[in-house]
């Protein structure tokens, strides 16, 4: 067996400017869960079990240490701390067996956590989602940069969770520095 070592998509350290300071959380792994035919109640049992209630369209449970939210119709994705759970797709196959397909999206996506007083007038810039009107645990599908990510409102009323495509990194990175660069 191989002794691999994880690395995050780009490495950076945080970037504060002016109020806004945009960080790569690499410590994230994420799998997604999606109902197979006749399997949305065992989901909505593993899930509830899990997190303590299954994420409704447009939300987040967020959770400790396990959080997750709605992607579509009974398709979900769980998060969890890298440290405690990097086999979290493995754990929920275990626990949802036949009646969902699981798969692991750690490796899949890059995780930025953007905070400060400016971020809402940021968010404007960067996407077309109703950030004032978002309250902690919402979550939006958007485009960013021409990419498909998703925004989750955090606890803290100037915090929001960006996931995007760790393909695209570099890209979602500049578009985040260039829009928190024009609020400052």
């Amino acid at each position: 067996m191989h002794d691999l070592t994880p690395t995050p998509a780009l490495g950076v350290t945080p970037h504060t400017i002016g109020t806004v300071t945009i960080a790569e959380n690499t410590g994230v792994a994420l799998a997604s869960v999606a109902a197979r035919n006749g399997g949305k109640d065992t989901c909505a049992k593993v899930l509830k079990a899990v997190l303590g209630e299954v994420p409704d369209v447009g939300r987040t449970v967020l959770h400790d240490p396990e959080a997750g939210f709605w992607m579509g119709l009974d398709q979900w994705m769980i998060g969890a701390p890298m440290e405690t759970h990097e086999n979290i797709a493995d754990q929920l196959k275990a626990k949802l067996g036949d009646a969902a397909s699981v798969t692991e999206q750690s490796g899949a996506w890059v995780v930025f956590d953007v905070t400060g007083a400016k971020m809402p007038d940021m968010c404007e810039i960067l996407c077309n989602i109703p950030i004032r009107k978002m309250v902690a645990g919402d979550v939006r599908r958007t485009m960013i940069h021409q990419l498909g990510c998703f925004i989750i409102r955090r606890a803290d009323e100037d915090h929001i969770r960006i996931l995007g495509p760790r393909a695209s990194a570099q890209s979602l990175h500049h578009a985040l520095m260039t829009a928190a660069t024009s609020v400052a």
